[in-house]
């Protein structure tokens, strides 16, 4: 007799299957344009260029891994990986509703809140993404939202969202908090970093924050 699969073991499969499923078409794209137009990189050159940029995604790309699944779950990690915009938009959904359902990450219920949370923002992302493709085709909105009176606005919306989560969960763990928001602090004022280097600070923290955390706990400090 089969043994029927668990929940845990068919979000693995589902969410191995839509990963590849996704670099295949990732792959398919510029192999499509290099047929269609008959053209070829210079691999000479490409080899170059990857060699210049890989380390640090694959640096990146590992460490996310083992800083976002702990906060999402499984089955909310391969569908923040498969649909992108993990820090900006899928962790903050996910730990808002978590913690309005009073839910743990590593639990099944938090499991499943995390990726309905994530699966919620994905389907609205795009609709949304939608609509202002159109109204940009049918007027002038792309103009509107570029205009020098809202610009000060939209540069404040990622400050108002993580502030807002920082509030609820700074003030949970004060202690802890401390020495990630003094590490950030010192690194955004005394260095100047650069689109690619602010993404990088992220799991960096979140694995900083582990590591004084666990020795505050071993010192007996919470």
């Amino acid at each position: 007799m089969k043994k029927e699969m668990t929940y845990l073991e068919s979000v693995h499969r589902d969410g191995r299957i839509w990963g590849f499923s996704i670099l295949a078409l990732i792959l398919a794209f510029p192999l499509l344009l290099c047929i269609i137009f008959n053209a070829v990189p210079e691999w000479e050159a490409m080899g170059r260029a990857l060699l210049a940029v890989l380390p640090m995604y694959w640096a990146v790309g590992i460490i996310e891994i083992f800083t976002y699944v702990p906060m999402l779950g499984a089955g909310g990690s391969y569908l923040s990986f498969v649909t992108g915009n993990i820090s900006n938009l899928k962790l903050p959904c996910a730990l808002d509703a978590m913690e309005k359902a009073d839910v743990k990450a590593n639990s099944e219920e938090g499991e499943i809140v995390s990726t309905i949370a994530i699966a919620v923002s994905s389907i609205v992302t795009t609709f949304i993404i939608i609509i202002g493709v159109v109204l940009m085709m049918v007027s002038n909105l792309d103009t509107l939202l570029e205009s020098p009176v809202l610009k000060p606005a939209f540069d404040q919306l990622l400050p108002a969202l993580f502030g807002g989560l920082a509030v609820v969960f700074v003030s949970k763990n004060f202690k802890i908090a401390i020495a990630p928001m003094i590490l950030m602090l010192a690194a955004f004022i005394l260095t100047p970093l650069t689109s690619g280097e602010v993404g990088i600070m992220a799991p960096v923290g979140v694995l900083f924050t582990l590591a004084v955390a666990r020795i505050m706990y071993k010192k007996g400090m919470l």
